[in-house]
């Protein structure tokens, strides 16, 4: 006899506001346990510093995650000038400090601009990744420092939001304030350390909010604590967003009976529909009585290959 799972077999997309001194993981087994969930996957650590946007999926939507995974990231941070700290944010020990020389916002603009595009970032040893099966941060933890290689990011928009030169304000810091759109692998702890040290004070992340996760964004949002306050699972269940949410840019295919028996069994179908500008290796949504069953990819032969099956 097959195993009963644990939970209710719950299904969707859950947009959740991280708090700050929480882990990722931890907040993935906290929402599965308010939804008494059988299956849950996060989408892209957060930093337990960090808050905002950390999209949760719920049941068959776990078949979706590595779509958000390589999704864009939009961030804003605070980063304190003149020190460096052994994470690279606040919960860090202090390593060095340093005078900030003042700036004017001209020439500030101008360094900022020459972070943006495609560049090489090498990923800190104080984060999730793992090496011989253990996350980096098990090994800094422990004073060892093991090579990692540098990975292909981009900085699509790095906008100055505020900044002050002197430490007689409410942070008692000086301080830039960022907005940035990035691809998926980015540091911002990283990105704050490089603009310091081009300023050459130093700098470390002071706060760090996620304020999306295409599709998803900060409006779509519920705290943990808005979920405990609800009564019932049915309650929470409002704040739940369909599965395919998470990839609503694709096409959308409706089949019939027969496509839709050829594609359970793993067989591909002609896509009548073809048009001159749908090109091979286009991922599409296959649905059947309005309820998503599939995801396929368009070969060049007008093909449509299942990829993955849902609801089956």
């Amino acid at each position: 006899m097959a195993r009963r799972k644990k939970g209710r077999p719950v299904n969707g997309i859950l947009v959740l506001d991280k708090p700050s001194g929480m882990t990722s993981n931890a907040a993935l087994q906290t929402v599965k346990r308010l939804f008494n969930a059988q299956k849950a996957g996060h989408t892209g650590s957060l930093d337990p510093l960090a808050t905002g946007v950390l999209p949760i999926c719920l049941g068959e939507a776990t078949k979706l995650s590595h779509y958000l995974l390589d999704a864009h990231k939009r961030y804003r941070a605070k980063c304190f000038l003149g020190s460096t700290t052994t994470t690279g944010d606040s919960e860090g020990e202090i390593l060095e400090q340093n005078p900030v020389a003042e700036l004017d916002k001209e020439p500030l603009l101008n360094l900022l601009e020459t972070f943006k595009g495609r560049q090489k970032q090498t990923p800190p040893m104080y984060s999730a990744l793992k090496y011989n099966g253990r996350p980096l941060y098990e090994y800094a933890r422990n004073g060892i420092e093991i090579e990692r290689k540098s990975r292909e990011i981009t900085i699509f928009e790095l906008n100055l939001i505020d900044f002050e030169w002197s430490s007689d304000n409410p942070d008692g810091n000086p301080f830039i304030e960022l907005e940035i759109l990035c691809s998926k692998g980015t540091y911002i702890r990283s990105l704050c350390e490089d603009i310091g040290r081009t300023l050459g004070c130093g700098a470390h992340i002071a706060e760090l909010r996620r304020l999306a996760a295409e599709p998803f964004a900060l409006s779509q949002a519920v705290t943990l604590e808005q979920l405990e306050q609800q009564d019932n699972f049915s309650q929470r269940g409002q704040w739940l967003l369909p599965v395919d949410s998470a990839i609503s840019a694709f096409p959308a295919v409706h089949l019939s009976s027969e496509e839709k028996e050829r594609i359970a069994h793993g067989n591909e179908i002609d896509y009548k529909a073809l048009n001159s500008h749908e090109t091979e290796n286009t991922d599409y949504r296959l649905y059947f009585n309005n309820t998503l069953m599939a995801l396929a990819v368009l070969d060049q032969n007008g093909k449509l290959k299942p990829k993955r099956l849902l609801f089956l």
